[in-house]
């Protein structure tokens, strides 16, 4: 495949991914029964600022951007949509999808929600464009420290969640599952999403490093 049809496709499955990245993350708010780390911080500042969701949601991934200029880090092209696009997407699924009356129903939501979360993450990492502000933050902190990457995943995210918490956000059980699942469930998804005609892998497509942030293959999350 010719490089401009290969990076048009490229950003195709980048937006589409991100879409349902913000999706995702909306299902799983209106699940209530626990939400993934960063969304309880979200949460919590939604009752400290008069924002939406999403609006909150693109605001801290830009002050997120900032903490990367100590840390050295550079932002690609899929980071600053990823910072743009979540936001808006899950305002719009937020929207138009109500809480469900009942706990299996929740329960049902908050799992779709997950599922789909796998699947957008490896949909949007596999266009090759970089990850997000906040797994760019935890790669930075690895390299700035020396730490491993767990260690650095562990402190930021339970840091989120303690500050999140205070702040209100929901914290349950499903806090809990998606911090241990996701991670093993978007693993055996990459290789899939890397296999298109116009995936990287195959086309060899030359990629400017500004095009890609730093530490891609280190976290299959945002």
């Amino acid at each position: 495949m010719s490089r401009t049809p290969a990076l048009t496709l490229r950003f195709a499955q980048l937006m589409v991914g991100l879409f349902l990245y913000g999706a995702s993350t909306a299902l799983q708010v209106r699940a209530v029964v626990g939400v993934a780390s960063w969304t309880v911080l979200t949460e919590g500042l939604e009752h400290v600022v008069p924002w939406s969701f999403g609006v909150i949601t693109v605001v801290s991934s830009g002050v997120i951007l900032l903490f990367w200029i100590p840390l050295r880090q550079k932002p690609g092209i899929g980071t600053l949509l990823n910072a743009l696009a979540i936001g808006p997407s899950a305002d719009l699924v937020l929207w138009l999808v109500p809480a469900p009356d009942g706990l299996l129903p929740r329960v049902g939501l908050f799992v779709a929600g997950l599922l789909l979360l796998a699947v957008a993450t490896a949909f949007y990492i596999g266009a090759g464009f970089g990850t997000g502000a906040r797994d760019g933050l935890m790669v930075g902190v690895s390299q700035r420290f020396g730490w491993p990457i767990w260690v650095a995943r562990t402190v930021i995210e339970v840091t989120v969640v303690i500050v999140g918490w205070l702040l209100g956000g929901d914290v349950g059980a499903g806090t809990v599952v998606a911090a241990f699942a996701i991670g093993p469930m978007v693993q055996p998804l990459m290789p899939l999403f890397r296999r298109f005609p116009w995936s990287p892998e195959r086309t060899r497509v030359a990629v400017p490093s500004s095009l890609t942030a730093p530490g891609l293959e280190a976290r299959t999350t945002s």
